[in-house]
């Protein structure tokens, strides 16, 4: 009986990771001087950008402060949430995806 050598083929299809949009939800209780802080440090924004940014929140009731890959804002919106309720800000932090 003859030897037949047989050969596999794997095709990978590699796909970007789905990138979700970090929105910040507008309240009364939040100070302006926490949310430019969490946006210049999680964020790295300008402080300019990070007081334009939050009054567009402001009076806007909500903005979208970063597009990033789901795990990533994930952490994010929790380390920021978690910092919020560690100053006793009720600040919310919405994930939604990018449209395609």
């Amino acid at each position: 009986m003859a030897n037949v050598d047989t050969k596999t083929r794997t095709i990978i299809s590699l796909k970007e990771p789905p990138l979700f949009k970090i929105i910040y939800l507008n309240d009364e209780r939040t100070a302006v001087e926490f949310v430019i802080s969490s946006l210049i440090e999680h964020f790295e924004y300008t402080a300019d950008t990070a007081q334009a940014v939050t009054m567009n929140i402001h009076e806007s009731g909500s903005a979208v402060v970063a597009v990033l890959p789901y795990e990533v804002a994930e952490q994010k919106g929790i380390e920021i949430t978690v910092s919020a309720r560690s100053e006793g800000y009720p600040l919310q932090i919405k994930l939604e995806p990018e449209a395609a």
